[in-house]
């Protein structure tokens, strides 16, 4: 068997399910990615509109709403096997405290870059990797916890922060802009730099945690039955609370569903949840599909599968690489048809260049994963 697809560790081997998982997160979001960079004149609100967007375009970025929830619980998930390597348990801290700070480090810096080609943009975005970040920064606080203490936590945040809505502070305080990262989205600074924080925290701080207190269930010497029956019993749960709730229309979600034209469109309604901040039923809808998911592929074994390790096993690599390379192919596109910006005109072309686009990165990802499981360097664990 391929090395990257031993399902369970044996001394430095990763897990393979967690990679393909990774992986299929990876290719997912850059079908987005190449939505928002060549699909501009189509841009929807998010949440999108289901009465207004065209279902290839409102599925493809459903689609894409799997990527942050399960990239955040896997980051726990492989902060917990970080902490506990077969060689017996070791400091975590250092690792998740230089590891968030560098995300944050990257956010600011290289992502603002590849998203806007200027090193001086209009506005700086502190989206996902800023989040991812922060989220870390917590971890490193918190997972000396009890992890029963940790997991729970984790599920009050996920489950409580909607209720916090109401809660809001003076425009401009300290308080204010700490409410904005961690739960309200919006402005930081307008003055000398606007600078927006996209993506609010709270929640992914509980949803890391909880990926954080999955970790035992990966442990060496756990049983796979066992696990994967517990994945899927999870995730069934969580599908079954978020049809409950979505069907009263009470809570975990602020926008409520109605019924529309068809029932296609209704459909859409009720699957159109709030991304910003997450709601609860957001993430019951991700994560309950995604650890179904993580059960189903840990038995599989196939080119697919191993196409999926291959991103999912240098994350931060290819992420930073499929963003340049979006920005030098919009450009190179624009230049050689003459306009200001290169768009398509259907959804189905955005996924033929994701497709194209992760084709061509396959073996430069390829390469930096082997590099990064052979070279011993400590720098590059972090990629």
């Amino acid at each position: 068997m391929h090395p990257t697809l031993q399902h369970l560790p044996r001394g430095g081997a990763r897990i393979a399910s967690i990679d393909v998982a990774r992986g299929i997160v990876m290719l997912l979001m850059t079908v987005d990615h190449v939505r928002e960079t060549f699909f501009m004149q189509h841009q929807v609100s998010d949440p999108m509109d289901p009465a207004a967007t065209d279902p290839g375009l409102f599925f493809t970025r459903l689609a894409a709403h799997f990527c942050a929830p399960m990239f955040v619980f896997l980051t726990g998930l492989s902060a917990w096997l970080y902490a506990h390597p077969p060689a017996g348990p070791r400091a975590a801290t250092g690792f998740l405290v230089k590891r968030g700070l560098l995300l944050v480090g990257l956010e600011l810096v290289v992502v603002n870059f590849a998203w806007t080609g200027t090193l001086s943009p209009s506005i700086v975005y502190l989206q996902v990797i800023w989040a991812i970040g922060l989220a870390m920064l917590a971890l490193a606080l918190l997972h000396r916890l009890p992890l029963a203490v940790l997991g729970l936590l984790g599920a009050l945040i996920v489950a409580g922060h909607n209720a916090l809505a109401f809660v809001s502070f003076e425009p401009g305080s300290a308080a204010s802009a700490t409410w904005t990262i961690l739960e309200q989205r919006g402005f930081l600074a307008t003055d000398p730099v606007r600078i927006k924080a996209s993506y609010p925290v709270l929640a992914w701080i509980g949803v890391i945690l909880r990926g954080y207190a999955c970790g035992p269930l990966y442990a060496r010497g756990a049983s796979p039955a066992l696990r994967r029956r517990r994945l899927v019993a999870v995730g069934v749960a969580c599908l079954a609370l978020l049809v409950l709730l979505r069907m009263v229309n009470l809570y975990g979600e602020p926008l409520p569903w109605t019924m529309q034209a068809d029932t296609l469109r209704t459909a859409m309604s009720f699957l159109n949840f709030t991304k910003y901040p997450p709601s609860l039923d957001f993430i019951l809808l991700t994560l309950g599909c995604g650890l179904l998911v993580l059960a189903w592929i840990e038995r599989l074994d196939t080119a697919a599968t191993r196409v999926a390790a291959v991103f999912g096993g240098a994350p931060l690599f290819y992420y930073l690489l499929h963003l340049y390379a979006l920005l030098a192919l919009q450009r190179l596109a624009a230049a050689t048809l003459g306009v200001g910006r290169a768009d398509v005109d259907h959804v189905w072309q955005v996924w033929a260049i994701a497709v194209g686009l992760a084709a061509a990165l396959y073996w430069p990802t390829r390469w930096f994963g082997h590099y990064k499981r052979s070279s011993g360097k400590a720098w590059v664990k972090y990629f």
